[in-house]
């Protein structure tokens, strides 16, 4: 029989199969994105399954608002996916979440790093186990309300900036890997600014339209670390001196962690004719060392536990000319990777950065493009 050309368009996920035979895992934080993304997915005829993670004690938690993960977040979700008719369970990840994000943000603190738990977070919970859970419920695909764009080039899907640098999620999401991209969609990264999103869930009649975005860590809703940190580890907060870089004792402190790389007010060593900033932490020796802001600049940065995305190997080439953020606030910086092996490398800034500090995350840019080409953490201070 002659062949004939019976091509099927894909589906806007990027299956060849109508979306009502297309099941969609859609991860459900409570919040507007994720809630607008499940909402979309269930207009177009997908097979949506919504799931909330609890992964920490809600009940704790539940009148604190600008948590992704509290109790009220939990219902939130409830009440969207029974707006929009899909199927919503709660899974409760709060072991994993602690053996996997909470202990390790505790120990890294505690050595007077600067962790980022939320990517720890997509890392080993979001992109790990609920991913599996994905497949174990046969879903073609999972969708979450990052802002992060997935495209498929010549070698396989690709991760790319937002649309909205403003709103760009890369930063948190260097980590993921080729294999876990092929299974991810993020359908709102293409959008120009975040009142679309928000126009979406009037449209939709999304009871979360209106909701405030969470603005900081779940496990952290008022944004005081040392606290959490006491709590997790009692006696961790033992006081110490704050020294001069030139060996001259300033002051005392109740703890190093209640000290970052780059601080400047706080510091309780008023009445100095120059202005100090923390430019080094001493968890061994208690001491909180402070200098003056040019101590700061930080060229070399060592990087490790690298996750490449780039076409060809970290190794192949003895450098890459890129760009790199060393904070997710910043915008990325011209800089050179110079590969030591496939997980770790020393990248040099072309102009310095002030206040590199360890624990927290290098995310490698494609220069002048929007791919991302992965990212390692930081490892050791200036």
């Amino acid at each position: 029989m002659p062949e004939t050309d019976t091509k099927i368009a894909l589906n806007s996920l990027g299956f060849a199969k109508p979306p009502a035979e297309t099941r969609v895992l859609v991860a459900m934080s409570g919040g507007v994105d994720s809630s607008v993304v499940a909402a979309m997915l269930a207009e177009e005829g997908y097979d949506v399954v919504g799931v909330t993670l609890q992964l920490y004690d809600h009940g704790a938690a539940l009148a604190k608002k600008g948590a992704c993960c509290a109790g009220i977040d939990i219902h939130d979700a409830r009440r969207v996916a029974e707006e929009m008719n899909f199927p919503h369970y709660v899974l409760d990840y709060e072991n994993i979440f602690k053996d996997a994000v909470i202990d390790e943000f505790a120990e890294s603190y505690l050595a007077g790093a600067t962790p980022v738990p939320c990517i720890r977070c997509n890392e080993r919970v979001k992109f790990k186990d609920l991913l599996e859970t994905a497949r174990d419920l046969d879903a073609d695909c999972m969708a979450t309300g990052h802002y992060i764009q997935r495209m498929v080039g010549e070698h396989g899907p690709e991760l790319h900036s937002a649309a909205d640098a403003n709103r760009d999620q890369s930063y948190f999401l260097f980590s993921t890997t080729p294999e876990q991209l092929s299974f991810l969609r993020f359908p709102l990264g293409h959008l120009p600014s975040k009142d679309e999103t928000r126009k979406l869930a009037a449209k939709y009649g999304l009871p979360v339209a209106d909701k405030p975005d969470s603005q900081d860590i779940c496990f952290v809703p008022d944004g005081n670390y040392a606290s959490v940190i006491e709590k997790l580890r009692p006696g961790a907060a033992e006081p110490g001196q704050i020294v001069h870089a030139d060996g001259r004792v300033l002051g005392t402190h109740d703890g190093v962690i209640h000290y970052t790389i780059g601080q400047r007010r706080g510091l309780g060593i008023g009445g100095l004719s120059e202005p100090l900033y923390v430019v080094k932490l001493d968890v061994d020796a208690k001491q909180v060392i402070v200098g003056p802001k040019e101590m700061l600049s930080t060229r070399i940065v060592p990087v490790r536990e690298i996750n490449w995305l780039g076409d060809e190997a970290l190794t192949s080439r003895p450098e890459w000319h890129v760009s790199v953020k060393v904070r997710s606030t910043r915008p990325p910086r011209e800089a050179v990777i110079r590969p030591i092996s496939a997980t770790e490398a020393e990248v040099e800034l072309l102009n310095p950065e002030e206040g590199v500090s360890p624990g927290q995350a290098c995310v490698f840019y494609e220069t002048g493009g929007s791919r991302i080409l992965g990212g390692g953490w930081i490892w050791r201070g200036n």
